[in-house]
């Protein structure tokens, strides 16, 4: 059995005469003068040591694991040649090793620092090989032991550095060879060395920074550099999540009375640590966009945001949750997170929302207390399992009420595997394979929903092509069949027969019904040309397709050249321009034409003679008089509108005469006069 690397972990202490200097990081130590009493002298800032940074930055390391991890994740500490605790229970606990540091005292200068170091990392990797009491529960034949070295040190440079990880891989190897022939001691399989390299706040280092290196075949490496300090504290921090797992949580907007003033109230936020679990689902969501944030507490590693819910009641109901992990804060003694932890081993319990611009809201985490240890609760935002099982109408990306339901099943009754009988069991023959294949064909072209489709809601009118057309191979009368049913499709535009659409669009209008007939023209070869380089007789489906969809003429296919003809046709001459003109002049009111003879004022001459109907503004433009547009007028366009009679469009210039009998009475009754008149043609003429 194999238990993690952090099941077991050593903390070595340096307690070099190096540690014995000031941090170099200043803090308050007189909180009277910020008051500025009068008359009081404010006493002067103080500086840690740097062993004592070290040892409380430790202590912090411990207290987060102790908290969130107890009796799982052991932690021994070693000073020089001395262990200060053992793997049992009874001391691993804050208590215990600070009552142990105490008794070893501060560093001093008569202390070697190579040998104070060595002699820690040699009994460290003692320490790794005795067991703890879940492994002495397990048969040591089966057991892997595995564990961490974590080392605060200053070191003079590289060789130092690597004397020191040269020392720990010899060690292991003869500790291994103790615990071969030793009942008492397990053998280490694998161990991982994190040594950190700390110096005062402002010094530099010349020590490299190397992540994850392979020492011996046993031992894998870590050096970090870091200056003492707050920033040695945040690397901690760091390290710690990363060993164990861990996440934060920050919990804004937590409503609490003032300390001076108890009448008001303000908000504030509380940074949590706890076993990245708790957020695998909410990582994979769909709104865990902006919910990581950079952490509020200044450490070095990300949190993610959740916003406080008032709870209603001191019960905790029954929630279904995804998972339960422990929690610890950040900054267990500031005053938020001492109210918070109260207030909830007090019995109460917390809902924790994601902070989302829209949409409703979504509550995805509990805060509440359990035997006197709070967890973290992930409440399942999905549909629960405790559930009526979900309807197909309610599919992804929302309610999908369309689904082709019946003619899925009948899809999966076509498409069914059966038990391959021991006659087709032949060599070479892949059924899987060909079953596959025979799906993918099958279901190249099947739309899921029926607002998405036309030709498979018209079923009736194309039958059997949909059938026909997914076959593997097919012959001419299938080829004829299905012909049948495009001639038939055909049939139904030309008499403009309504299909099977959705009635009601986006605005309560449907499609045009050219617009259906395209988008069922456009689904139909889709179908076909899904399956067109099947075989020779699906091509030829496919140019019959071709053929009969309903050609475009130029007008359709080339909107542009169609345009281009109908203004040439229009702008043959000058006189049909300007003729235009004037039929939009005359239609002016007389108001209208006022106005635009005001505007057009200033205007060029030949944008006034397109408006004006003078006659001698239209010879400018070479269009001849008034009587002349009116003759071209009548030839190029009213002529055009019957087919003329065969009198009058006699070659040889002698038109028929119409009513002969008038010609002669009105010779009769007009011979006193002088003058004749005549009728030939369509006209009356005068004869002098």
């Amino acid at each position: 059995m194999s238990y993690p690397v952090e099941h077991k972990t050593v903390f070595v202490l340096d307690k070099g005469p190096l540690f014995a200097r000031s941090c170099k990081q200043s803090i308050e130590y007189d909180v009277m003068s910020k008051t500025k009493t009068p008359g009081i002298i404010p006493a002067a800032p103080i500086t840690k040591s740097m062993w004592t940074c070290n040892v409380e930055t430790m202590i912090e390391y411990m207290r987060i694991v102790f908290d969130i991890f107890p009796c799982r994740r052991l932690i021994r500490v070693v000073v020089g040649d001395e262990t200060l605790s053992v793997w049992q229970q009874k001391d691993q606990n804050i208590q215990q090793v600070m009552l142990a540091l105490g008794q070893v005292g501060p560093p001093g200068p008569k202390t070697k620092d190579e040998e104070n170091v060595i002699r820690g990392l040699t009994e460290a990797v003692r320490a790794l090989c005795d067991p703890t009491d879940l492994q002495q529960e397990i048969d040591r034949d089966v057991i892997q032991n595995k564990g961490r070295i974590i080392c605060l040190t200053a070191v003079k440079s590289e060789s130092q550095m690597r004397a020191f990880e040269e020392c720990v891989s010899d060690a292991i190897l003869q500790h291994n060879q103790l615990a071969e022939d030793s009942e008492s001691l397990l053998p280490i399989s694998h161990c991982e060395l994190v040594l950190v390299h700390v110096t005062p706040v402002g010094d530099d280092s010349k020590i490299t920074e190397r992540r994850n290196r392979e020492i011996s075949p046993l031992l894998y490496g870590e050096v970090y550099v870091t200056q003492s300090g707050k920033l040695l504290y945040n690397r901690l921090m760091q390290l710690v999540q990363v060993h164990y797992g861990l996440s934060s949580t920050t919990v804004t907007g937590i409503p609490m009375k003032e300390e001076q003033n108890a009448s008001s109230s303000a908000n504030y936020d509380v940074e949590l640590l706890h076993p990245s679990q708790a957020h695998d689902d909410i990582m994979k969501s769909a709104h865990s966009d902006g919910l990581v944030i950079p952490s509020k507490e200044g450490l070095p590693t990300e949190t993610v945001t959740l916003k406080w819910c008032t709870p209603k009641s001191n019960v905790v109901e029954l929630q279904y949750c995804t998972c339960a992990a422990r929690i610890t804060p950040v900054d267990v003694n500031s005053r938020p997170s001492s109210c918070l932890t109260n207030f909830l081993l007090s019995g109460r319990a917390v809902m924790l929302e994601q902070p989302r611009k829209s949409g409703t809201k979504v509550i995805s985490h509990m805060l509440a207390s359990h035997g006197g240890e709070i967890f973290i609760h992930s409440i399942n935002t999905a549909r629960s399992l405790l559930e009526d099982p979900p309807s197909i109408s309610e599919g992804c990306g929302g309610r999908v009420t369309d689904y082709r339901i019946n003619d899925f099943k009948e899809f999966m009754k076509e498409n069914r595997l059966a038990p391959a009988l021991p006659d087709m069991m032949t060599a070479g023959v892949n059924h899987l394979n060909r079953a596959k294949v025979h799906l993918e064909r099958m279901s190249r072209f099947w739309p899921l929903v029926i607002g998405e489709t036309i030709i498979f809601n018209m079923a009736s009118h194309i039958d059997p092509l949909p059938t026909i057309i997914v076959k593997e191979k097919l012959d001419d009368e299938d080829v004829l069949e299905c012909q049948k049913a495009i001639y038939h499709v055909v049939g139904m535009e030309s008499r403009n027969e309504p299909l099977p659409t959705s009635s009601a669009g986006p605005r309560g209008k449907g499609p045009k019904r050219d617009e259906q007939y395209k988008q069922m023209w456009a689904e139909l070869e889709s179908l076909i040309r899904a399956h067109a380089d099947t075989s020779p007789q699906h091509q030829r489906v496919l140019e019959c397709l071709l053929k009969c969809k309903k050609p475009t003429d130029d007008a359709k296919s080339s909107p542009k050249k169609a345009k281009e003809e109908k203004m040439e046709v229009e702008s043959n001459t000058e006189q049909s321009y300007a003729w235009k003109e004037l039929e939009k002049f005359q239609k002016m009111t007389e108001k209208e034409k006022q106005e635009l003879n005001k505007t057009e004022s200033g205007a060029s001459a030949t944008k006034k003679s397109r408006l004006s109907t003078d006659e001698t503004q239209f010879k400018t433009k070479g269009a001849g008089s008034l009587l002349s547009l009116w003759t071209d007028r009548i030839k190029t366009v009213h002529s055009k509108r019957h087919v003329e009679f065969t009198g009058r469009s006699q070659s040889d210039g002698n038109q028929a005469e119409l009513y002969q009998n008038l010609n002669k009475q009105l010779q009769e009754n007009a011979g006193m006069e002088g003058s004749v008149p005549t009728q030939k043609g369509t006209g009356i003429q005068k004869k002098m």
